[in-house]
């Protein structure tokens, strides 16, 4: 089962099929890790202390992001998280119902809403970052403080790689046109 699998065991299995094809093999593996360490450490993080306060990682993002930004508008609330406004809409009513977030209309411009922490979102977020962040530190703690800062630069460095040529790198592979619109995974009703 592909669950089951160590990481080592999925690198062989990809030598093997993908060993004689001229690809960027050293690049692949980065990337492939970059995703995979993301998947381990979201899913740690959901099962232990995420779960206690009944929040997926994504309702922690938002959390986050209006925490440490304060009262943002929703379009940069979702950029921020890298979610679509749509998802947000969904992350921002549920956790406003739980009284941890609220909506306001814009004071200069009625169309945009601003989520702001509620008091309870703010001693939430006081309580429970301690706590993730404990989890960080164990999920990091095969690295030493300065592998640490060098694995979070070079980390850096591929953020900006993508945000300063990410665009002009597509309109290119696209030969300018579109992008076709994402799906969201339903088929159309016939």
């Amino acid at each position: 089962m592909p669950g089951q699998r160590s990481i080592i065991e999925a690198e062989k299995l990809v030598e093997a099929k993908l060993g004689g094809v001229p690809i960027g093999h050293d690049q692949m593996a980065v990337v492939a890790n970059i995703h995979r360490v993301a998947a381990a450490v979201r899913q740690h993080l959901e099962n232990s202390v995420l779960r206690g306060s009944d929040l997926t990682w994504t309702a922690f993002v938002v959390l986050w992001v209006i925490w440490i930004w304060g009262e943002s508008e929703t379009r940069y609330v979702a950029e921020e998280v890298g979610i679509s406004k749509g998802t947000l809409t969904g992350v921002a009513r549920t956790l406003e119902s739980r009284g941890l977030v609220r909506r306001a209309g814009h004071p200069e411009d009625g169309r945009l809403v601003l989520l702001g922490l509620t008091t309870e979102g703010e001693a939430l977020m006081h309580r429970l970052f301690p706590q993730f962040n404990a989890e960080e530190v164990f999920v990091t703690q095969r690295l030493d403080a300065e592998e640490c800062r060098r694995t979070a630069e070079m980390l850096r460095r591929i953020v900006v790689q993508v945000e300063t040529h990410g665009e002009e790198r597509r309109a290119a592979l696209l030969d300018g046109a579109e992008p076709a619109p994402r799906r969201s995974g339903r088929r159309p009703k016939s």
